[in-house]
């Protein structure tokens, strides 16, 4: 039998606790109610800023300077509920009309109250997007964090075997950590499958919508014989007009090399062939996911072979205004000759950001090859 642990408090003090007026009643509002942590935090703030401004007034300004309201205000715009920042609001003007009071209105400056004004301007609006959210604090935050990692994983290829070589180069525009462009991908035995999607939009713009993408698609990669009409079938039955939605669908068996390409309104996967030492286009074939409720997508099949290498990416890299894509399709052929046969692996970043130069867009790039 276990032993119930030690109490944090010995009875005899505890004893004498409970007869010391109010404690117990003070205790209990404290731990009392969900919302616990916020109206504890308002007190400390509210009495802290109180507190701040009675030194100021009264013991030194140099000491005591009302300025540190500033960082209380800052503090409950980070932490505190709406209603209870209203209230520390409230809380910080009395201290500083005390300050004003005492000492004079000179020793509260403008500079201050415009500082003080901004601040507070700044904490509400962290506070209601806090409160649209449902959550308290920097969660909010963490959850974005965790979404972008969960969907950094997400782009990452399995591990392949030793005579098989990848890279993926994802480029967000901005320099965001969200974007339109994501990869899916599984292995199961020795069949890899790969998918390189593209949301409308770019940027965080559309990086809401493709995180909600990826684990739907990543869901139904590997569980579902015919992956693109899954994917359209799901976009279709989705309410309301969202902008459109490309994929390419790549099926290697890493045994014999074969590989079928299936593709939904998506710029053509490119291969090489080490025989001729050329680029040879695919021809696969289908319409933009989410449009037609039954997508009839047209694939192409082939085997790589040694030295062979298959080339996946989205329009950011081939689309510019003012540019026809035919164009671009024919630089990105151009640059891969000119970067590429100094090695597969160094050369697909290096080609991303020859590609990606003098615009700001989305951009995705998937290279497999065999060695």
């Amino acid at each position: 039998m276990s032993s119930r642990p030690a109490p944090l408090i010995p009875p005899r003090v505890r004893a004498v606790l409970v007869r010391v007026p109010f404690l117990v009643s003070a205790v209990r509002f404290v731990r009392r109610g969900p919302l616990a942590r916020d109206r504890n935090l308002l007190i400390t703030l509210a009495v802290l800023a109180l507190l701040i401004g009675v030194l100021a007034a009264e013991v030194s300004t140099e000491w005591f300077s009302p300025s540190l309201l500033i960082l209380v205000t800052l503090v409950g715009g980070l932490q505190l509920r709406l209603r209870s920042l209203v209230a520390l609001l409230v809380a910080v003007g009395a201290a500083l009309g005390y300050v004003a009071a005492t000492l004079g209105a000179g020793r509260v400056g403008l500079g201050l109250l415009v500082t003080i004004g901004f601040t507070t301007v700044l904490a509400v609006l962290m506070a209601r997007t806090r409160g649209k959210l449902g959550v308290q604090g920097l969660r909010g935050d963490a959850m974005l964090l965790e979404l972008r990692d969960r969907l950094k994983s997400q782009g990452e290829l399995p591990p392949l075997p030793k005579d098989w070589g990848a890279k993926v180069v994802l480029k967000q525009a901005g320099g965001s950590s969200f974007g339109g462009d994501f990869l899916v991908s599984m292995r199961d035995g020795d069949t890899v499958e790969i998918a390189l999607v593209d949301v409308s939009g770019k940027g965080v713009d559309a990086g809401t919508r493709a995180l909600l993408l990826s684990g739907t698609f990543g869901g139904l990669l590997g569980s579902v014989d015919d992956f693109l009409p899954a994917c359209n079938s799901y976009l279709h039955r989705q309410r309301g007009d969202e902008g459109f939605v490309t994929a390419v669908h790549l099926r290697l068996d890493l045994a014999t090399g074969d590989y079928t390409i299936t593709s939904a309104g998506h710029p053509p996967v490119v291969k090489f062939d080490a025989g001729t030492g050329s680029w040879q286009v695919a021809s696969a074939k289908g319409v933009v996911l989410g449009v037609v409720p039954d997508l009839h997508c047209e694939p192409d099949t082939g085997t790589l072979r040694k030295g062979d290498a298959l080339l996946l990416f989205t329009d950011g890299l081939i689309e510019q205004p003012g540019r026809d894509i035919d164009a671009g399709l024919d630089r990105l052929l151009g640059e891969a000759d000119r970067l590429l046969p100094s090695g597969f692996r160094d050369g697909a970043r290096a080609l991303v950001n020859a590609m990606a130069s003098g615009h700001n867009d989305d951009c995705a790039l998937v290279l497999i090859w065999r060695p």
